[in-house]
């Protein structure tokens, strides 16, 4: 069923099916108000981009050095090499095609792991969003939280058994 809108001309309430935003009366004023949306939406994307770098991102030196470091030619190489020796497999559920490379200890709370192989594994979507939430919990990370003094944990088995249960709760 085709749905409909009224005109966007002012004082005008003719129906105008979509995605035309004006009557065929006023319909010259169409391919101007569609280059003044894009306009718009071109203006607040790099609005947005820069308030997200700045503020979310970038928010401390810390935080802005790690997001560096992804921009590197050596984070490129190690995300190639553990993505081939992984076969692009999840090493937590064996999803095929994940194309992820995750730290098993977050740089955030041991930054001298960062470039390390045996610290980084290919993670899915799903299990890479069930981690970082055990992560937070775990060693405290995150924004506004403070990291926790624990033991590390670096098998694969003990975090997937841990971040399972952890969404179980």
């Amino acid at each position: 069923m085709p749905r409909f809108r009224r005109c966007r001309q002012p004082g005008c309430h003719a129906m105008v099916q979509y995605p035309d935003h004006y009557c065929t009366r006023h319909h010259e004023h169409e391919a101007e108000y569609l280059a003044n949306r894009q306009r718009w939406a071109r203006a607040h994307q790099a609005n947005y981009q820069r308030k997200y770098n700045h503020l979310t991102r970038n928010r401390n030196v810390s935080k802005s050095d790690q997001y560096k470091f992804y921009r590197t030619r050596t984070w490129s190489s190690l995300r190639k090499q553990v993505l081939e020796r992984d076969h692009y497999l999840c090493r937590y559920c064996h999803k095929p095609n994940s194309k992820t490379v995750d730290h098993t200890v977050p740089i955030e709370y041991d930054s001298t792991r960062k470039a390390d192989v045996t610290n980084l594994a290919t993670i899915c979507r799903q299990c890479h969003r069930l981690k970082t939430d055990w992560e937070q919990s775990y060693y405290g990370t995150g924004q506004g939280s403070d990291l926790k003094d624990v033991t590390p944990v670096t098998d694969l088995l003990t975090i997937r058994r841990l971040m399972n249960t952890k969404s179980v709760d």
